[in-house]
């Protein structure tokens, strides 16, 4: 028998289709009195349609949130907070609003009320990353994992499909690193594979069939499974890698990862064969390093970090500052391989 430790996070999820409508009964049961809605610039009319069925209980918009969270973003939105007399926040979008609606908690202690319309994931995390003067810093603090958080499948069905890709490639790092971090565990082993197995399946369906309920309905369920394996799991060189490359070179979140994943999984897979097993069954392939590169690819992703405008120069940088606060990772990490993965990933080539 293994030994292991499994810690539960404590929020409440409601999925289904329709489930916006619960917004209002949401913010009373948690004692918000005044909620400031969160959004990106793109998002704004929906923090509006939010704002609108909040009523009374709503104390405004701020629709600002960029991405990696940035301080003096937060400043600002933490300002509004304070002048609207708001008591909690309501974001939805992505990673970048539901970041804001983090940072804005770590500071306030706020409870939050998260509608995500992406597969990112950060919703069912006790996990902040904000970054100030180029650099991304990254903790760990209950404060602000959001109490409730809203699935309501109608908001992803207008999730273009090169960014439900992206998205959804993003939740299957979660996924995938969980299978083999410090804090790996049966449960969470579980939960990981249905996750990656459930979003691979949708990912392939959803070119065809991008509006159909069901493809997505699976899609935000897989999200869910490969978020909750980020919250309560751990991350390691994969992870570490987006933070540094997003951080360092401002590089868009979700379009990171997706090139990043299969190159840092090809440079793990010889220390974790459980985790290469659980892979192969989740993605019905011998290789699962090519197999996520070419869901990827097909879905029509930039495979290459030079397509992200990443400079060339900027490898020798970011394996630097990598080698700074490395993450745990199964394998060793020694420069020269990380030099070649990132050079891999730079030109885009596909994994062996």
């Amino acid at each position: 028998m293994d030994a292991f430790i499994y810690t539960g996070l404590p929020a409440r999820v409601i999925f289904g289709s329709g489930t916006t409508n619960q917004l209002a009964a949401e913010t009373e049961r948690l004692g918000i009195t005044k909620a400031l809605v969160l959004t990106t610039p793109p998002q704004a009319q929906q923090g509006e349609t939010l704002a609108a069925l909040l009523g009374d209980r709503a104390a405004g918009v701020f629709s600002q949130a960029a991405m990696h969270t940035p301080v003096d973003v937060t400043e600002a939105a933490l300002q509004v907070y304070e002048d609207s007399g708001a008591d909690g926040v309501v974001a939805i979008g992505g990673g970048s609003t539901i970041g804001l609606g983090k940072a804005i908690a770590l500071r306030t202690d706020c409870p939050q009320i998260v509608l995500p319309t992406s597969y990112a994931g950060s919703e069912m995390t006790p996990i902040i990353g904000q970054t100030e003067d180029g650099r991304k810093t990254t903790q760990r603090t209950l404060k602000v994992l959001p109490e409730t958080v809203i699935y309501d499948v109608d908001h992803t069905l207008t999730l273009p499909p090169l960014m439900t890709v992206t998205s959804g490639m993003n939740a299957i790092a979660h996924a995938v690193e969980a299978l083999y971090a410090e804090e790996a565990n049966p449960v969470l082993s579980l939960m990981a594979e249905d996750g990656i197995a459930k979003m691979s399946n949708a990912l392939a369906r959803v070119r065809q069939t991008p509006d159909d309920l069901g493809t997505r309905s699976d899609a935000l369920y897989g999200a869910w499974l490969c978020a909750v394996c980020l919250g309560s799991g751990g991350v390691a060189l994969h992870h570490k890698l987006c933070h540094v490359l997003g951080g360092s070179f401002d590089l868009p979140h979700a379009e990171t990862h997706t090139i990043v994943l299969p190159h840092a999984l090809a440079y793990n897979a010889p220390a974790i064969p459980d985790a290469m097993a659980a892979l192969e069954r989740a993605t019905g392939s011998k290789t699962p390093a090519a197999a996520l590169y070419d869901l990827a690819r097909d879905g029509g992703a930039e495979m290459a970090l030079k397509q992200l405008s990443m400079p060339e120069d900027g490898i020798d940088r970011a394996v630097e500052i990598t080698l700074e606060n490395p993450y745990f990772n199964p394998r060793p990490l020694e420069a020269d391989t990380l030099r070649s993965l990132l050079r891999n990933a730079w030109e885009g080539r596909r994994p062996s």
